[in-house]
């Protein structure tokens, strides 16, 4: 039997974020949108979802309000985009990521992420090595860390993530990468 989708007699706001966001792959939709990953099939690609699953998803993210659906403009393809609810997460998303990266990562960290500013690396707090300012999402670069292993045939999202790469930035135009997009996938 399922599990219900509800913590119902739960008046925890914990309880209440999880009903929305505690669902298999939906954390992963959600870094991924961070990611710049606007379109269904390249979320599809990337995280090798049920394609059922994944229009549930965002379904659910959109009526949520995490996601927006858009227009893609002259192809006509849906994109999604993070609203301004959506981008409250990326304190929650990062923390996550650097406990696994500090705990569960024996290679190291597949990304690390810098201010896109200074390159200064960016703590689990949020504040950058270099300057000290709290960095903002939009202000987040990923770069490839040690733990990135080498792509075999990788798809489009996994590709461009290899390289230097804004957070928020539309993965799949060239303009969304840092000035240090030439920089060789191996650094970090």
């Amino acid at each position: 039997m399922p599990l219900p989708k509800d913590y119902a007699g739960q008046k925890c706001s914990l309880a209440r974020s999880l009903e929305i966001l505690g669902e298999r792959w939906t954390l992963l939709i959600v870094r991924d949108a961070f990611y710049g990953v606007r379109r269904f099939s390249d979320f599809a690609g990337h995280l090798r979802i049920p394609r059922s699953v994944l229009a549930a998803r965002l379904d659910g993210l959109v009526a949520s309000q995490i996601l927006a659906k858009a227009s893609g403009g002259d192809r006509g393809y849906a994109e999604y985009e993070l609203t301004g609810q959506g981008r409250q997460l990326w304190p929650v998303i990062y923390g996550l990521i650097c406990w696994g990266d500090e705990n569960l990562a024996a290679d190291g960290p597949p990304r690390l992420f810098e201010h896109a500013r200074d390159g200064g690396r960016v703590k689990p707090d949020g504040l950058c090595t270099a300057c000290g300012e709290h960095v903002q999402a939009p202000d987040f670069q990923a770069v490839p860390g040690p733990g990135l292993h080498p792509l075999g045939d990788a798809d489009p999202v996994t590709a461009a993530l290899s390289r230097p790469h804004r957070l928020l930035a539309d993965i799949r135009r060239p303009s969304a990468r840092g000035p240090e997009a030439a920089t060789p996938a191996g650094r970090g």
